[in-house]
């Protein structure tokens, strides 16, 4: 045949010389050239037939492209000549209104025609624009939804249901191919009807109660397909052996042996047969969800979550047969759980196997046969309980004798859900590799895969489950707290009181750095396991509830455990006792640790998600005020608030006591002027080297509370202590010297100074530069300290207007012109 067409190419004429070569050709010229050159015989005959009907083709040609260029020039003009036209009718009514008298009656005429007339005549033209598109669509959307009709209703896709009975027999046979093949074109025009329907939503908002007609009319016909559809299925599953037979000798005995899954077993025209039902389900869902989604954005109604259904029609007929036997181990539940694992697992790798094709295939790229296939039995799981086990268990937790028994019961299948949900997730973790590690504590889809899901849709339940909950760890805490050892801390986190200690870090954050005792370990713990029980709710709001009603709850109860803790010891300056400061510390140490770990919980995105959707729902109910604060802001803040009550009642037991034991060994006798006769009982030279005898023995009480308290406090809390300590001090000696009259000679103010160096040796261990805290103290040392003439001098300046310069030139600061006045002037020369 090649050197046929290529003599042919060499004995055309001349003329022709400008054709491709024969390894130019497209593939569609090659074609046509063996079609018509078979034989050499063909070449002869068909030559001159082939050039003339050629020859043919392209004389129409030019004739319908001349054809094409006479019309353009003809319309180009005629819409030149309309524009011209239009152009002179708009230049003469410009000059009519310009040449027109402003008070003749033509004027009036044509702002009457302009002003009023033409804006109702474009608004009657839109109207009847509108009017067309509308009939125009309603026609379009009318025979579409028509031939629909006839074909569900009149064609016998209606009435194949009951002609499936016999399918059983007749797998082969070309009958039900035929019928899905019908039910694929219904769904089909339903699909087409669904793409016009939002075409016409975006363009023609107007048309809503047309499009309200149409889905009223595709529901009721897919009232029908559907019912249809899934008989049919189920009468194929039922043909294939599905579900398998249980080994009743050891279900009895709460085992099951391995099953053969019937999907794996099917044969070729079996599978087809399954595959195109399969497919039919799939459609007639992904239509549904289409329809679902439009009129959630639309219409605003609730949304629903859509399973998928052909893997839901594989679970039904196992709940059914499972039932038998889990109303059997009504008193022995963990069997049941046992059950649905080991068949979820058990036919997880044929159900990937076999349907994750066909989901493919269906283009259902949001689903997963491991993801759908566990999800549907954890449902039918949840509902055995919910209408079998939970409803006798609420009534009977009404009465008051059986009370007991139903929450040990209650809390005992909490537990085996908690532990079954974890296997579950376990079975499609390995194939959802784009979640996080710890997906089902931050949502998605370990969540969905949850039989807690049965206390979303029963609040009642919800409620009754965290009160059991909070009752069981109040118990657990108080169990925690007859132990000795509840309110102990490691001896080996203790810090010794000396000098050369190295200044503690007050970046916190565990128990140890926190001084706590063990009891606040055990409180955290208790609240965490009630959280991490709730983690699976599918509902954020029920989550929420849940940690309100328990978790929260409980960290109330436990603040006033602390402050118990604290009453319960005498803890006055009357009575000083180093028990109760280590009591108080203890309970503030607790508060502090606990406080932190509830501000890092908080701050976790699980808990930003559900403080974000209880504010939302606040401001949906309009009847709470919204807080911007965290989650466990209200908790947080009683724990500061006793925190810093503690801290004051041990600063005021401090001062208190400091200053009862100055009071009462009169320490301004040893500062009273030597005119008097009432010298101190010692010399001048050791009045600068021994403390006041008044003084010491309340520093001696201040070091020691002050050692007691930075062993058993926290370091943050303790730099808080000791600073509003040491400011408190400044503020009543400082205070002491102004209300009375004391006279300071040469010999007072030696002493004087003595003590407060004293005093500011028992601050020595907690910063280098202890005087820095006594700033009042440190200014009156300083006036103490001038000379007779400097004294004077600043006398002098204090009645001028350059007192503010000559106290800063002095280094005095805290102190005010009166009592800088006083000082100056109780001073003898």
């Amino acid at each position: 045949m090649r050197r046929e067409r290529e003599r042919v190419m060499e004995g055309w004429h001349p003329q022709y010389l400008i054709l491709p070569k024969l390894g130019k050709l497209c593939r569609q010229q090659a074609e046509y050239l063996d079609q018509h050159f078979k034989t050499q015989k063909d070449v002869s005959s068909s030559s001159s037939c082939l050039l003339s009907e050629w020859t043919k083709h392209c004389t129409d040609f030019d004739a319908c492209l001349l054809h094409l260029r006479t019309t353009l020039m003809e319309r180009a003009l005629s819409w030149i000549s309309r524009s011209f036209r239009a152009k002179a009718c708009l230049g003469n009514l410009n000059l009519s209104l310009y040449a027109s008298s402003p008070y003749g009656t033509a004027s009036h005429r044509m702002r009457r025609i302009l002003g009023e007339e033409l804006p109702q005549l474009t608004l009657q033209l839109r109207r009847i624009h509108n009017i067309l598109q509308y009939l125009e669509t309603a026609l379009r959307l009318e025979a579409l939804v028509g031939d629909l009709e006839d074909a569900v209703f009149c064609s016998g896709i209606h009435s194949m249901g009951k002609m499936f009975t016999k399918l059983s027999t007749s797998l082969s046979s070309k009958d039900f191919g035929l019928k899905q093949e019908r039910l694929l074109q219904a769904i089909k025009a339903m699909n087409d009807i669904e793409d016009m329907v939002i075409n016409v939503e975006k363009s023609h908002q107007q048309c809503h109660q047309l499009l309200q007609s149409v889905d009223h009319r595709v529901d009721k016909t897919l009232s029908v397909l559907r019912p249809e559809a899934l008989a049919e299925h189920r009468a194929l599953l039922a043909s294939l052996g599905w579900p398998p037979n249980f080994l009743t000798s050891k279900v009895e005995g709460g085992g099951i042996s391995e099953l053969p899954n019937p999907l794996v077993l099917i044969h070729r025209d079996e599978k087809k047969s399954y595959a195109q039902s399969f497919q039919v389900l799939c459609a007639l869902q992904q239509l549904q969800t289409r329809r679902e989604a439009r009129k959630l954005e639309t219409l605003d109604q609730k949304e629903c979550g859509i399973q998928l259904w052909a893997i839901d029609e594989l679970v039904s007929p196992i709940a059914e047969r499972m039932e038998y036997h889990f109303l059997k181990w009504a008193e022995q539940p963990e069997f049941i759980f046992a059950l649905v694992f080991k068949i979820t697992r058990d036919f997880i790798v044929g159900v990937s196997d076999i349907l994750q094709p066909m989901i493919d295939a269906a283009r259902l790229s949001s689903y997963s046969a491991n993801e759908a296939w566990v999800s549907a039995m954890v449902h039918m799981l949840s509902g055995f309980l919910a209408k079998r086990v939970f409803p006798s268990l609420a009534e009977r937790y009404k009465k008051k004798d059986m009370k007991f028994e139903v929450v040990s019961l209650w809390l005992h299948l909490v537990d085996l859900i908690v532990g079954f949900d974890k296997q579950m997730q376990s079975l499609v973790r390995s194939e959802t590799c784009l979640l996080l590690p710890d997906a089902e504590r931050y949502g998605g889809l370990s969540r969905g895969i949850s039989v807690l899901i049965l206390f979303c849709d029963r609040p009642d339940w919800l409620k009754v489950w965290a009160k059991m909950e909070l009752k069981d760890g109040w118990k657990k805490l108080k169990a925690v707290l007859k132990d000795a050892r509840a309110w102990l801390i490691d001896d080996k986190h203790r810090v010794d009181f000396n000098v050369s200690t190295v200044s503690e870090t007050f970046l916190l954050s565990s128990r140890e750095d926190h001084k706590a005792p063990l009891v606040a370990e055990s409180a955290l713990k208790i609240a965490q396991e009630m959280m991490d029980r709730c983690q699976n709710l599918p509902a954020i709001l029920a989550r929420v509830k849940f940690v309100r009603s328990t978790v929260a709850r409980f960290f109330w109860y436990f603040s006033n455990v602390l402050l118990l803790h604290c009453k319960n010891a005498e803890f006055s300056p009357e009575n000083p006792d180093d028990g109760a400061l280590v009591r108080a510390c203890e309970s503030i140490n607790a508060a502090r640790y606990v406080e932190s770990k509830l501000q890092e919980w908080s701050d976790d995105v699980s808990f930003l998600e559900m403080k974000i959707a209880e504010n939302d729902s606040n401001i949906q109910k309009k009847d709470k005020v919204v807080d911007d604060g965290c989650f466990f802001e209200e908790e947080i803040k009683f724990l500061a608030e006793l925190e810093t009550n503690l801290l004051m009642e041990i600063i005021a037991v401090v001062l208190r006591q400091f200053e009862n034991l100055t009071l009462e060994c009169d320490h301004n006798e040893d500062y009273i002027d030597e005119d008097h006769n009432l010298t101190p009982n010692r010399d001048s030279a050791a009045t600068a080297l021994a403390v006041s005898s008044g003084f010491i023995e309340a520093l001696d009480s201040l070091r020691s509370q002050l050692h007691v308290v930075k062993i058993n406090l926290n370091p943050k809390d303790f730099l808080d202590l000791w600073r509003s300590v040491a400011d408190g001090l400044d503020h009543f000696i400082s205070g002491s010297i102004f209300a009375s009259d004391v006279q300071f000679s040469g010999n007072q103010t030696n002493q004087f100074g003595t003590d407060m160096q004293a005093l500011f040796l028992v601050f020595q261990p907690f910063c280098a530069r202890p005087q820095a805290f006594f700033p009042c103290i440190r200014d009156i040392l300083k006036l103490l300290t001038i000379s007779k003439e400097g004294v004077k001098q600043l006398l002098a300046a204090l009645s001028s207007k350059k007192s503010e310069k000559c106290m800063q030139f002095c280094g005095v600061s805290h102190l005010s012109f009166d009592q800088v006045d006083k000082i100056l002037r109780n001073m003898k020369s």
